[in-house]
């Protein structure tokens, strides 16, 4: 804008848009910040209430006494938390917990690999063979334990005179096979899942890689050691961690097969914090128990993610 008088030099004025542009952008951040929070105000309360509020009340509640039923609560510190380290059913439920998902990441982890690969290939019927290993997935775990009590119980015995075996399919029925008979079940429906993720993996490898290793004379294992293998670090690393927490709070496929049972040998740690807190009606004992696992699963878990990400950027 120009100003000229009698008595006066031209003089010009120029007025900027920049501040108004700030002012309409800084209206327009507000808002959709506004917007973002009212988003994720629903599940930020929903999370609140179900999540945070229990877990402090389950906290305050293992420095008690309560029962579960009576209004009453006494604090005793940490006596809750002296004695489990002196539970020796505690110690061996957590043994039997421990193996269980040592030896699920293990054979799934390993099957789920395999049945991917083989299922990548340019094997005929595949969709078929897809579907038949992750049908199982669909099924609950209680009833997959019904399902492989009849088969240890009732069908593998009756194929077993059928030819004159002698094979001993009972595993529920013995303390020293009952470990075996439950990774047999929870293999047999968990496979197919963990073997979906480790083929879209596989999916997503690019082509061109493995074209210029055949044109540089690579063979087949070259191809799996040094391609197929650090190119799915994030599916193993998804996989590993899935499988073991999954594993430590294996409770339904117990109860629907052997209950705990024979005597408490396959009694998982769930299992007894349950047992402890509806049955015995020490429900402060099994907070405390139940603050002690979940941080046993927080400091697992962390391990796992740091060794496996380090792994990936190694790879």
């Amino acid at each position: 804008m120009r100003l000229e008088g009698k008595n006066t030099q031209p003089m010009s004025i120029t007025i900027s848009s920049k501040p108004t542009s700030i002012v309409h952008k800084k209206k327009r951040v507000n808002a959709r910040d506004i917007q973002y929070f009212l988003l994720l105000l629903p599940p930020l309360v929903f999370f609140i209430v179900a999540m945070i509020i229990p877990l402090i009340m389950g906290i305050y509640n293992s420095f008690t006494d309560w029962d579960g039923i009576s209004l009453e609560k006494n604090w005793i510190g940490f006596t809750n938390y002296i004695e489990i380290s002196k539970d020796e059913m505690f110690i061996q439920s957590f043994k039997f917990t421990g193996l269980f998902m040592i030896f699920n990441t293990i054979i799934q982890n390993i099957a789920a690999f395999f049945f991917a690969v083989m299922l990548d290939s340019s094997i005929k019927a595949k969709n078929f063979y897809r579907t038949i290993i992750f049908a199982p997935v669909l099924l609950s775990p209680i009833l997959v334990g019904q399902i492989w009590t009849k088969m240890y119980g009732t069908i593998l015995p009756s194929i077993n005179d059928i030819f004159g075996l002698s094979i001993n399919f009972n595993f529920f029925s013995s303390p020293d096979t009952v470990l075996t008979g439950l990774l047999v079940a929870n293999n047999w429906q968990w496979i197919g899942y963990w073997m979906l993720i480790y083929l879209a993996g596989l999916q997503a490898v690019p082509k061109d890689i493995y074209e210029a290793c055949t044109v540089d004379g690579g063979n087949w294992w070259q191809k799996f050691f040094h391609i197929t293998i650090p190119m799915l670090g994030p599916s193993i690393t998804i996989c590993t961690i899935g499988i073991a927490t999954g594993s430590l709070k294996v409770y339904e496929l117990i109860v629907a097969s052997t209950g705990g049972g024979p005597g408490d040998s396959s009694k998982s740690t769930i299992m007894h914090i349950y047992d402890t807190a509806f049955m015995s009606q020490q429900s402060s004992y099994a907070s405390a128990m139940s603050v002690v696992f979940l941080l046993v699963l927080l400091i697992f878990a962390f391990i796992q993610l740091k060794v496996l990400r380090k792994r990936e950027v190694e790879l």
